[in-house]
């Protein structure tokens, strides 16, 4: 069994992008990973604030039906903001996708682990806040059909994805938030 690596990982997830789709991605790595498969418009990086990540995009979600909203963000961040998973079972947002980059640690403070590699697993904590299409992909197949869900399947859906440890070089975004935010903004407006 081949392990998933990260960067590789989110250039899958946004190698097939429509033009409806908007990316948020969680501080730290993901960002990074992020940023390296392609810097657009509708990508809103979140730099220094964790855990607001998901409950950002869910709003985005709830007030923009029309847009398919991408998280891609780290176990990390997901861990800070678990309660949110219960409010999106709750809504059920049917344009909302959560692809969770599980490497088991704390990639920007030191690799500290996360709870993840002491047993908690995501996909069926989201099962268990009423996240029906909730999945784990661990091999290149799992991240094939996870693919296809994160564009087409009925949301909310919650994909867990298993990743290798790594240390990569970083590819930084544009990491002033009042630019981010007003590119963003306008590309979903027409105005900043």
């Amino acid at each position: 069994m081949s392990v998933l690596l990260r960067r590789e990982v989110v250039a899958e997830l946004v190698k097939e992008r429509k033009p409806d789709l908007l990316v948020l991605s969680g501080l730290g790595s993901s960002t990074w990973d992020l940023a390296a498969a392609g810097d657009t418009d509708q990508n809103f990086y979140f730099i220094g604030a964790m855990g607001m990540t998901v409950p950002t995009a869910l709003g985005l979600a709830l007030a923009r039906e029309e847009n398919r909203v991408l998280v891609i963000t780290g176990d990390g961040d997901m861990l800070m903001s678990l309660g949110i998973l219960a409010t999106i079972g709750t809504q059920k947002p049917s344009n909302l996708a959560i692809a969770v980059l599980d490497n088991g640690i704390y990639g920007e403070t030191g690799g500290q682990e996360t709870a993840t590699s002491g047993g908690t697993n995501l996909e069926m904590v989201a099962k268990g806040a009423g996240i029906e299409n909730a999945s784990t992909a661990i091999t290149k197949e799992d991240l094939a059909n996870a693919q296809q869900e994160i564009i087409s399947g009925t949301g909310p859906v919650f994909i867990n994805i298993r990743v290798a440890k790594e240390d990569l070089p970083l590819i930084m975004p544009p990491i002033d938030g009042i630019t981010v935010t007003h590119r963003f903004r306008k590309s979903l407006i027409g105005k900043p």
